[in-house]
């Protein structure tokens, strides 16, 4: 897996900051950026609940060397842009796949699994032999199959996708991304991600008996 954070909003902490401090002030987001406390501005507006003015900051990123099964998962995040590798036109010529931990440490399974995809890739190859187009032959690739995409959201839905794929319980492939993602998040905006996370980084978890009982440290303290 490879997460490169491709752009964002320059100095996205004082641009929220600032946005969020001229719906108080008689003059325009502008004219007050030089003289806006960052993160006591953010923490009181952001703490009221008011996360529209973290909207105006917007992070891309590209992904790659994860699984299918993996951004199937992400676009379920609608509030969001995705341009995703074509399987209609890019031939998945070199058998590519991500193995799960759990079968990498079996070596029974890991040969079950190396033997299944060599049958998979062979009957893709033979499909393409036979004339078949690549947007019908990828049918038979299984959700393990690597791919690349591109990834864009605003800092407001960024919160929401930590929160959700940062925990524990998130399944351990796109947990490994949003963990990457928040790091890099961090580095170039660390007020607005400071609590950014599981929300058992913030307070009492909200999974109830299905919790895992092992609460996770703020990424900028792990």
């Amino acid at each position: 897996m490879r997460v490169e954070l491709l752009a964002y909003t320059p100095n996205a902490d004082v641009i929220c900051a600032s946005a969020g401090n001229s719906c108080y002030s008689s003059s325009p987001a502008h004219e007050i950026m030089g003289d806006v406390d960052s993160e006591r501005i953010l923490n009181r507006i952001v703490g009221m609940g008011h996360h529209s003015v973290i909207e105006h900051a917007v992070f891309t990123f590209s992904v790659e060397g994860v699984s299918r099964a993996l951004t199937h998962q992400l676009v379920r995040h609608r509030i969001a842009s995705f341009s995703q590798q074509s399987q209609r036109y890019v031939s998945m010529d070199d058998p590519s796949y991500v193995v799960p931990h759990t079968i990498e440490g079996d070596p029974e399974a890991m040969a079950l699994f190396e033997s299944t995809m060599d049958a998979i890739w062979k009957a893709y190859s033979d499909l393409e032999s036979m004339g078949i187009p690549p947007e019908d032959a990828r049918y038979v690739l299984p959700n393990g199959c690597t791919t690349n995409i591109t990834i864009t959201m605003n800092a407001r839905e960024l919160l929401h996708f930590f929160s959700l794929r940062c925990c524990n319980r998130a399944q351990w492939e796109i947990r490994e991304m949003a963990d990457r993602m928040l790091d890099l998040c961090l580095e170039v905006s660390p007020v607005i991600f400071r609590n950014a996370g599981p929300p058992c980084v913030r307070g009492p978890c909200p999974e109830g008996r299905l919790t895992c009982g092992e609460p996770r440290s703020k990424r900028g303290s792990e």
